[in-house]
């Protein structure tokens, strides 16, 4: 009995730990880049589920390396969601009529194969989340301009966990969020904002209006999210800025595009040039206040965009040729904020340079767009001419200059050590200090633009004289997500998964070696733990039988 003592005990405690494992359920993610590991917001999410989700997963089919790889991460981050919320996933064949009535749009890869023909492949990267009756497109693909494919598929894999926790944050809402576009100030029309209410509506209630009037509550912007200032030209009132300032305080959230000179765009294509000055928005003294200041000056880039210009000398015969516009900047984006992870360049004109000031004053700032390596400003009052299209390019000294900065603490008001302006109706004091909130700062508003040609509008970044779409869409919804994230959503898009590229050519040379040691090696290893086994098992029962 007592040499079957020990093997008794084994089974008890494997007993034990079997029925332990049903009641307390622990993961242990060994990854150095926790690709296995949920955050806290994400948990809290799917803790609060109380029907389950249902998860239909497109992205199937004979699919190349790199979108199974794409397709066997999405299956692990949903078991690993599953965990702390019950899920139902199975797959489904997409077809032209389900891609159509859901409005998805197929991706076309192309591929060539070792024979030297060309394959094409079609894929469908969503899934659709069900939960209460609702539903909720993820787009598993992240096709950022200018990346790689296996760049774009690795940047896929890092927002995978942050593309299923904004659409189960979605379908959580009972309540539409609401922001609003201030007008009153000479800002852009509808037309040419259409695209920012459009991208918006997604995740929130988009209202426009003044805040302007004879008798101004200091409480009209309370019941919004966030407030978006774009492209501002007249002179806000002393009570206005009250309003903006104590919304502020009391914890509200606020995206400034605003310009630091004044030029007309019609003086520039009828005369060929047109003078800049300083934009005088009463707005200077609070950003200063709240830790950031808007340049009166543009910045000119030597990355930029071409504008078609007539090269011909005869005006009956005009020849349009593409020139570098360098007031047209293409802004370089920040891989350490969450608003611009994984993003491309940004398409903006006429843009102001942007500087963090107030050292010590607690708030957290973080460019988000710059400059290039070659750029030079122009201080106002100063002028725009269409001739300066092939510009010296030694005079472009200036790097990474910053165009845009969030900013994220608590705030001292503008109005501290001032009196209540006239016309504003309230019960309450001047609030000097204000709780934690979030602010953007850029210094231009035609990043948040969209142009629109024929009567169609046209998407934010769309540029029609290239072709190109730039990532402003992207940036504007980012941006604001980031100031109205107060579950911290918005933080997993800085989820890093290290990009492990196989050589092709080197894996195709050595194909023959590589598959003879993968078979070979494994067996091998296999026969020495045997040979060792047997080998220790002969010695113990052959000094027995001695």
């Amino acid at each position: 009995m007592k040499e079957y003592r020990g093997h008794i005990i084994v089974l008890v405690v494997c007993a034990a730990l079997y029925a332990l494992s049903h009641v307390w359920v622990s993961r242990l993610d060994m990854t150095d880049d926790k690709h296995y590991s949920l955050s806290e917001a994400t948990k809290t999410m799917l803790r609060q589920t109380d029907e389950p989700i249902d998860i239909m997963l497109l992205l199937g089919g004979d699919l190349n390396s790199g979108f199974r790889r794409l397709q066997k991460a999405t299956e692990e981050t949903i078991d690993e969601m599953s965990v702390y919320g019950k899920f139902t996933i199975h797959n489904a064949q997409c077809t032209i009529e389900i891609a159509d009535s859901l409005g998805l749009n197929p991706i076309v890869i192309h591929e060539r194969e070792q024979n030297g023909k060309t394959a094409q492949t079609t894929v469908y990267p969503y899934a659709l989340m069900q939960y209460k009756g609702k539903r909720a497109v993820v787009s598993l693909l992240k096709n950022t301009r200018g990346l790689s494919g296996e760049e774009n598929l690795n940047a896929s894999i890092e927002q995978l966990e942050f593309a299923f926790a904004e659409a189960l944050h979605l379908l959580q809402q009972k309540e539409t969020p609401r922001v609003a576009i201030l007008e009153g100030h000479g800002e852009p029309d509808e037309a040419h904002t259409y695209d920012l209410m459009s991208a918006l509506s997604k995740y929130y209630q988009v209202d426009r209006g003044s805040i302007t009037d004879e008798h101004m509550n200091a409480h009209i912007l309370d019941g919004y999210k966030a407030v978006i200032i774009v492209n501002p030209v007249t002179a806000f009132s002393d009570a206005e800025r009250f309003v903006i300032d104590q919304y502020i305080m009391r914890g509200g959230a606020v995206l400034w595009a605003v310009n630091g000179v004044q030029f007309s765009e019609q003086v520039l294509q009828q005369e060929g040039f047109t003078p800049i000055i300083a934009m005088e928005l009463g707005l200077s003294e609070m950003l200063f206040r709240y830790g950031v200041r808007v340049n009166p000056a543009l910045v000119q880039d030597i990355q930029c965009l071409p504008i078609p210009v007539n090269v011909s000398s005869d005006p009956s015969q005009p020849n349009l040729q593409p020139m570098p516009w360098t007031y047209a900047p293409l802004l370089l984006t920040s891989q350490g904020s969450p608003i611009t992870r994984n993003m491309g360049q940004v398409m903006s004109t006429f843009v102001s340079p942007v500087d963090a000031v107030g050292g010590e004053d607690g708030i957290e700032k973080r460019v988000l767009l710059a400059t290039s390596t070659a750029s030079r400003v122009t201080a106002t009052p100063g002028k725009v001419n269409l001739d300066d299209m092939n510009p010296d390019t030694k005079t472009f000294v200036y790097q990474y200059v910053p165009i845009a900065v969030s900013l994220e603490g608590a705030f001292s008001s503008a109005y501290a050590h001032r009196m209540i302006p006239e016309g504003i109706e309230t019960d309450e004091p001047i609030r000097k200090t204000g709780i934690k909130t979030r602010q953007v700062v850029i210094g231009s508003g035609s990043i948040l633009l969209n142009e629109t040609q024929k009567g169609q509008v046209l998407p934010m970044g769309y540029d029609r004289y290239s072709g190109m779409q730039f990532s402003n869409r992207d940036f504007a919804v980012n941006a604001i997500l980031w100031l109205t994230d107060s579950e911290g959503i918005i933080g997993l898009r800085e989820k890093s998964v290290a990009l492990r590229l196989l050589n092709d050519q080197r894996a195709h040379q050595y194909r023959a070696q590589i598959q003879t040691l993968s078979i070979s090696l494994p067996i091998g290893i296999l026969a020495l733990i045997g040979g060792l086994v047997w080998g220790i098992r002969k010695h113990r029962y052959e000094r027995k039988e001695i």
